[in-house]
């Protein structure tokens, strides 16, 4: 019996022989970074701090964000010519493409992984797609172009109209679309965020003063109105770029807002809604992100301020370094546990990297006109 059982375990180590000799991959240091010019993504390792390669192909990405699948391997990237791609990060290809749309703005993967939803100004509404095949699974029309579409948990998409001032809740667990309608969120919500329990959902308003809230863990969710009276004010002010809400910050029991048109953000408190202080800042905020930890927030601002980042203790509140990585700063990622940042400089063609304690300049990668920059850490957090 001895012989015919050794026989065994010789042929399932020699069969097994070719996996453990092949090249292991690991995704969860990489990620990717949009080439807004050339419709491209620039692969990245964050220890390495270099760019691994480019892959091309991907449409339109003058506005473009993506989301990761669960294992970290595939991105999902939303164009603004309606295209959504999914990138293959280890093979470093493109997986699949289809163009759902003509004119995309945003999207969002289920909790489980398995459907992604993209956003739509033209013609509106929101469609979801297959994970793994792109075939679409649903379409709701909204007769409105659709902004802030995030995840929640349950298998559900919140998203909320521009023209109509609703917010809909699209519960996918049966397989089909369960549609809740909130009407009154206020006039021309422009995005929208949901805190990392996937409790709050918060859209920001640009038809009127203020932003409107929604508490997700309740039955029938009630708009909450937040700084009624805060905004562009009855005297409208310029708004150059309108603030990103997914790069809102929540630094311990904070928010941290961009205020929309004034040179300031806001400090709310995320439990009861209110105003706990206004820190002034260089120019009009395109995104307020925290480090990790929470102790710092870092903002950027919109044309023609947008050679400047300044970085706030949200301790005090205050300002405490101010510097100048160069031309047209669009958008920051901190490493998953914050020690550095990325920052894409868009018009001088760069990814520069910092330390995030003593503000040293590390390294800075070669881009094509960067945009976006998103770590693969972003598969485990909600909304992102």
């Amino acid at each position: 019996m001895k012989k015919p059982l050794l026989g065994l375990m010789a042929a399932l180590m020699i069969s097994a022989a070719p996996v453990a000799n092949a090249e292991t991959i690991a995704t969860g240091d990489l990620g990717l970074i949009i080439e807004r010019a050339k419709g491209s993504v620039l692969l990245v390792d964050q220890s390495e701090r270099a760019a691994l390669a480019r892959i091309e192909g991907l449409g339109d990405l003058s506005h473009a964000s993506l989301v990761y699948s669960p294992d970290q391997r595939f991105a999902y990237v939303f164009g603004r010519d309606g295209g959504l791609t999914k990138v293959d990060i280890v093979k470093r290809e493109i997986a699949g493409r289809v163009v759902q749309a003509g004119n995309a703005i945003g999207g969002a993967i289920s909790d489980d992984g398995d459907l992604v939803a993209v956003s739509n100004y033209e013609p509106g509404g929101v469609r979801i797609f297959d994970a793994d095949t792109l075939e679409m699974v649903a379409d709701i029309p909204t007769d409105s172009k659709t902004i802030g579409l995030v995840d929640a948990p349950g298998d559900r998409f919140v998203f909320t109209m521009w023209d109509t001032g609703e917010t809909w809740i699209a519960d996918m667990s049966s397989g089909k679309p369960e549609i809740t309608k909130i009407t009154d969120m206020g006039e021309n919500p422009y995005d929208a965020l949901i805190t990392g329990n996937g409790r709050t959902y918060i859209t920001g308003l640009f038809g009127e003063d203020g932003l409107t809230a929604l508490d997700l863990w309740s039955d029938n969710p009630e708009p909450i109105r937040v700084l009624p009276n805060y905004g562009r004010g009855q005297e409208e002010m310029p708004v150059y770029k309108m603030p990103h809400l997914e790069g809102w910050a929540l630094a311990g029991g904070e928010f941290v807002l961009p205020a929309v048109g004034h040179h300031e953000v806001l400090w709310i408190d995320a439990d009861t809604l209110k105003e706990t202080g206004r820190t002034k800042t260089h120019g009009q905020p395109v995104f307020a992100m925290a480090r990790p930890d929470g102790r710092q927030v870092w903002v950027n601002f919109a044309h023609p301020l947008n050679d400047t980042i300044q970085v706030i203790d949200t301790v005090t509140k205050e300002i405490v370094h101010e510097f100048k990585p160069g031309p047209a700063v669009l958008h920051m990622e901190f490493t998953p546990r914050g020690h550095e940042v990325w920052l894409s400089v868009r018009d001088a063609g760069k990814v520069m990297i910092y330390d995030t304690q003593t503000f040293e300049k590390l390294r800075e990668i070669d881009a094509d006109s960067p945009s976006g920059i998103f770590f693969t850490s972003r598969a485990h957090r909600t909304g992102l």
